[in-house]
């Protein structure tokens, strides 16, 4: 491998790949997909989909992998991401091994790859190293705030995003009254005194089983924590964020 391309794919509507990745995938030799378990099959299948939809001349060769998962016997949680990636890293090349041929190898990235996402961090663990080409794709972030239809930020203010473990260890980030959370195991928000915030939630952005819920956190928390153990015990998995707004002070 002399290239690897690093393709954002969006959060599941096959529509969110972009001209520039549909162009780039029509010349690559060869696409990694992990497989993350029959739990999450659905993900790989649409990965496949995407492959199998391109304007291509002849097929796209898939290389599949499966994903390892992280050792929750580290107790220290960087080492024990550390050691995942490197377990992945590790993964990539025996896949590519089977490929030898493989000049410029593709990775579809669900959102981009920009954004609470370590595939670049992996792609520095190869030796030796290829050339990183990334194809931006559109973040989860931005499938939440269309979905909703509203604007990301107050005019002229900032917001933080941060994950679900972060605000629930020191709660509220100081100087922002509009925070994203990502990567939250489930209802973080309950660390923080609900009233005067208005929370936008969604789950599954872009793919069918799509869900979203608006309202003030006091009110709609409870119902969000139903839909989203709803949507995990239906398909095995879930993916969400959401929006926190509170009142400017």
């Amino acid at each position: 491998m002399s290239e690897l391309v690093l393709v954002g794919i969006g959060t599941g509507d096959p529509q969110h790949l972009t001209l520039q990745a549909v162009r780039a995938l029509a010349t690559v030799d060869l696409v990694l997909l992990p497989r993350k378990g029959e739990d999450k099959a659905a993900l790989a299948e649409l990965r496949r989909a995407i492959c199998a939809e391109l304007p291509r001349a002849t097929p796209l060769p898939v290389a599949e992998f499966d994903l390892p998962e992280r050792d929750p016997a580290t107790p220290d949680y960087r080492q024990r991401v550390d050691d995942w990636h490197d377990a992945i890293a590790a993964a990539w090349l025996q896949a590519l091994a089977a490929h030898p041929a493989a000049r410029r190898v593709a990775l579809l990235v669900w959102g981009d790859p920009s954004l609470y996402d370590s595939t670049l961090r992996i792609a520095d663990r190869l030796r030796p190293a290829p050339q990183v080409t990334v194809i931006p794709g559109i973040t989860a972030l931005q499938a939440l705030t269309a979905a909703h239809a509203i604007p990301l930020n107050g005019i002229g203010e900032p917001f933080t995003v941060t994950t679900g473990r972060r605000l629930r260890d020191h709660g509220w980030p100081p100087g922002v009254d509009t925070v994203v959370v990502m990567l939250d195991a489930g209802g973080a928000w309950q660390a923080l005194a609900p009233e005067g915030i208005e929370i936008w939630w969604g789950a599954c952005l872009g793919l069918p089983s799509q869900q979203t819920v608006h309202g003030p956190l006091a009110e709609v928390g409870p119902r969000i924590l139903d839909v989203r153990a709803a949507l995990r015990a239906r398909q095995g998995w879930v993916m969400d964020i959401y929006l926190l707004r509170r009142a400017a002070r």
